[in-house]
């Protein structure tokens, strides 16, 4: 049987790219994009897109038959700066768009799910440094509890129903594609728009925050290596840590520098350095290696020469 596609939230951030690039594996024809709204850009132009709302299950059930979609990617979800905003609304997004697409797949409308978790799903009590797949998780943000929570659900949902849902948790993640969307990692693809256009940068969190990040094009082939692995070799339902690299603020600028010998930056830390403060520094997804191959290719250097090359 044909394998046929419906990505939810497909303009966003990793929607957009995942979109590409699951259409020129499986056909432009076998991948649905759809989102909350049609915007005039390629992956709405260039293929099939329905509006949809992901707290619409009638919606998405009636996507699912008209297209007998096989994979649902749902990417639609409030990230962690947004959510602060909103708690109310970014728990009810968050949440019933995951039991939405569960209960598809449950029914056995769908055969495979995948859906985000994120690093936001430790806490200031979870080790810093090398945070290990299982860990104490206590998260202080919406986004984080509301991850956190899906992860259980999605793992309930496996070892109960027989779901066969596949989940990795992203670290920051960097893109040259898309503006800046609300996450607290966003710093550091603002500071490449900014490095290009004023020369200098302002950034929302301290010089020695830490963060794991990784660069969009290892994301996007992280997601698709997963769902395309052999079901046996997913043995972590809730979901999987994923690393690329971690940098400070103060390293990525060096490294601006590099190509941009004029660049400054200065730093003025907000509400944002309260969650970064409770994220990891750095990740270990040797589990992840181990049960199905991953593997991140860029670091710091090769990524800073990809962002600023495309963003000129």
């Amino acid at each position: 049987m044909n394998t046929k596609i419906l990505i939810i939230g497909a303009c966003g951030q990793i929607g957009t790219e995942l979109t590409k690039k699951l259409r020129s594996i499986y056909g432009v024809d076998n991948v649905i994009a759809s989102d909350i709204r049609k915007l005039n850009i390629d992956i709405v132009n260039e293929g099939i897109f329905e509006v949809v709302n992901a707290l619409d299950f009638n919606q998405i059930e009636h996507l699912v038959e008209q297209y007998q979609i096989t994979d649902i990617y749902l990417m639609a979800a409030l990230l962690s700066a947004t959510a602060e905003k909103n708690p109310a609304f970014a728990w009810d997004l968050n949440m019933n768009s995951l039991f939405h697409v569960l209960n598809l797949a449950k029914a056995q409308k769908v055969k495979k799910v995948f859906w985000p978790s994120s690093i936001a799903v430790f806490g200031p009590t979870t080790p810093r440094i090398n945070t290990p797949q299982y860990t104490i998780m206590e998260p202080t943000t919406v986004y984080g509890i509301s991850k956190q929570t899906g992860e259980r659900w999605c793992e309930y949902y496996h070892n109960v129903y027989g779901v066969d849902v596949r989940s990795i948790r992203y670290p920051g993640l960097i893109s040259w594609s898309t503006e800046p969307g609300g996450g607290t990692t966003d710093y550091a693809v603002d500071i490449y728009h900014k490095a290009l256009k004023e020369g200098k940068y302002e950034c929302f969190l301290s010089e020695n925050t830490a963060l794991p990040m990784m660069y969009m094009d290892d994301a996007i082939n992280a997601t698709v290596e997963i769902m395309q692995a052999p079901s046996e070799q997913i043995k972590i339902r809730s979901s999987y840590n994923l690393a690329g690299v971690s940098f400070t603020p103060k390293e990525i600028a060096a490294e601006i520098k590099k190509h941009i010998p004029d660049f400054t930056i200065t730093y003025q830390p907000d509400f944002r350095q309260k969650i970064a403060d409770s994220w990891p520094a750095s990740i270990d997804d040797s589990a992840a290696q181990k049960d199905w191959n991953w593997k991140h290719k860029f670091d710091l250097a090769s990524m800073t020469v990809e962002m600023l090359e495309n963003l000129k």
